[in-house]
């Protein structure tokens, strides 16, 4: 790998400077949180943002998200940077001045300071566009919870053609702040959600002898499922599923005919994921038909694996160290087993993800104790974006310059 050439300074700058336009935009989408793939008022805030900018905008019909383009050097390579835009469904309960307005939606995953930090990255980069020997992709992606919001924007064949370097970043409540945290290999979870039914005889119940009750047999494949994960899975490649829902019956005298079961799997590979979801089918059905009842087994399929390349994590980590130095990176030690659709750009790029800390003010020192992601209390520390502003930056100018090649 070449040597890191930045603009340490200049960066670090940039993300002081843009941070008060960041805090607005961010405080601006956070009070009006949208749900999905089409996020009209968002989107219109991102593109005011981005007004007057040197910028190539395209949208596709499936989504409301924006691929910005900047246009540096015609010769040199392409770097994309992404900002996820949707919010999650529960109600805020931060006591925040500029709480959500919207009930039953939430900013809890601090997707408005991705899109505030992207927007201060393209700001700021759009400022030294004559010494950018490329092209940078600006990618703010809507229905990243749960919706492949990622997905669809590749399908419209907006980010045409791929980049060389796919970078993200995500941030978190639960980590020292203003430290960065990633790893090469995998760095989240696929997610799948399983939905099992169970299907017996009702009847009363007096004499379940009479009947064939469904809910017991539900009740033996959620620990069935759990046997089948610590007896062949590798702990090495594991997985995780989990039975979150168990729905059955009508009142208290009545055997059901049916029980519904939901959940979700959880893996680091593929291979572990095609197995998982085999031995779901086959339990739940082998389960079932020993006590005479049938089972009906869906899987969705959710994201995929998000897998960081290696080279480009080394560049993320050099990166993070030259702007404020050797304590601003951490090697996670494991993948964490939540998900991100930003694991479809990684399956056709080479790129990285890294968390950033953001414990809030307050916070006594003990990061730990935050509310997490998705909690209804989840509150951040905003200056940390000046951070994730200035990192977008340098890592993008570091691809362009050449720090990838061998």
């Amino acid at each position: 790998m070449n040597a890191l050439t930045i603009d340490r300074e200049g960066w670090t700058a940039a993300g002081d400077a843009q941070l008060h336009d960041a805090i607005e935009l961010r405080r601006s989408i956070h009070m009006e949180p949208e749900l999905g793939l089409h996020l009209p008022k968002t989107t219109e805030k991102v593109l005011k943002a981005l007004e007057g900018l040197p910028l190539e905008i395209r949208q596709g019909p499936s989504t409301t998200g924006v691929l910005a383009i900047l246009r540096g050097s015609p010769n040199g390579r392409t770097v994309l940077l992404r900002g996820d835009m949707d919010a999650l469904p529960l109600t805020e309960d931060t006591g925040l001045d500029f709480s959500s307005k919207v009930q039953g939606a939430m900013h809890a995953c601090g997707h408005d300071t991705h899109v505030a930090m992207l927007a201060g990255a393209a700001k700021a980069l759009c400022a030294k566009r004559d010494q950018l020997n490329g092209t940078v992709m600006f990618m703010f992606q809507p229905g990243e919870e749960g919706h492949h919001g990622a997905r669809f924007m590749l399908e419209d064949g907006l980010i045409d053609p791929l980049p060389d370097a796919a970078f993200a970043l995500h941030i978190s409540p639960n980590m020292p702040t203003g430290v960065f945290a990633g790893r090469a290999g995998a760095l989240l979870a696929s997610s799948d959600v399983i939905d099992i039914r169970v299907v017996g005889a009702g009847g009363h119940a007096s004499t379940p002898q009479d009947a064939n009750d469904p809910i017991p047999v539900a009740c033996e494949i959620v620990q069935a499922l759990q046997t089948f994960v610590t007896r062949k899975i590798s702990v090495f490649d594991p997985a995780v599923i989990t039975i979150a829902q168990i729905v059955a019956g009508t009142t208290n005298n009545i055997i059901p005919e049916d029980a519904h079961m939901k959940g979700t799997l959880r893996t680091l590979s593929e291979a572990t994921r095609e197995k998982a979801h085999e031995g779901i089918r086959r339990v739940a059905a082998h389960v079932a038909a020993a006590h005479g009842c049938t089972a009906e087994v869906h899987i969705e399929r959710g994201f995929p694996v998000t897998v960081c390349t290696p080279k480009e994590v080394e560049l993320a980590e050099r990166t993070a160290k030259a702007l404020y130095g050797d304590g601003a990176w951490m090697t996670m030690p494991a993948p964490f087993m939540g998900a991100e659709d930003f694991s479809y750009v990684l399956q056709k790029a080479p790129g990285a993800m890294a968390f950033l800390g953001a414990a809030p003010v307050g916070a006594g020192g003990d990061w730990r104790a935050c509310c997490a992601l998705h909690s209804n209390r989840m509150t951040l520390d905003e200056q940390v974006m000046a951070r994730g502003i200035a990192m977008h930056c340098a890592f993008a100018e570091a691809v362009l310059a050449g720090a990838l090649s061998d």
